[in-house]
């Protein structure tokens, strides 16, 4: 488990709103099952591993989410936008208990997406992210280990944070 919040060396403190999702890896530890899925699209239960990413973030106040995916990952980028076909077929159907589950995703935050052009790195992946983030303290959650919803372990790093106005970093 990984989660870092880094602020700008020149930024005066802010509370914290963005996170960065890398999501851009080739997904090699869990082959054969990513050669066709990316690794994050993956369910766990009856979600894909991302959305609990996602929705930790949501719990935490950040509403900015920025996921960096490579190619092959297109199933993300629909996961987390409207299905509009699928949602008037639940709609027409009465089926209001699946239709929440396949529109909670978008309203989890405002999701935006870049695209890392090659596998260089997580280091990398987070450079692709520097103009979303600009000079804004931001946190990266990174997507190998889920957290326990009722851990509150980003919500605890974010207070860290606004307290020592500095980096903190949580490793397992």
């Amino acid at each position: 488990m990984s989660r870092m919040i880094a602020p700008h060396p020149s930024a005066p403190a802010r509370t914290v709103r963005k996170a960065v999702v890398p999501a851009a890896g080739l997904g090699t530890r869990f082959l054969p099952a990513t050669k066709a899925t990316p690794k994050e699209m993956l369910p766990v239960v009856d979600k894909p591993a991302i959305q609990y990413v996602v929705e930790e973030a949501a719990a935490a106040g950040l509403d900015d989410v920025l996921m960096v995916t490579g190619r092959h990952k297109r199933a993300i980028e629909d996961h987390f936008d409207h299905a509009l076909e699928l949602e008037q077929a639940l709609t027409a159907k009465g089926d209001t208990v699946r239709l929440d589950a396949v529109r909670d995703p978008a309203r989890l935050a405002s999701i935006h997406h870049i695209r890392q052009g090659d596998p260089l790195g997580l280091g990398h992946a987070v450079l692709c992210a520097r103009r979303h983030v600009g000079d804004q303290p931001f946190a990266v959650l990174l997507g190998d280990d889920l957290i326990d919803p009722r851990e509150t372990l980003l919500s605890r790093m974010l207070d860290i944070r606004d307290r020592r106005l500095g980096s903190v970093v949580a490793l397992m």
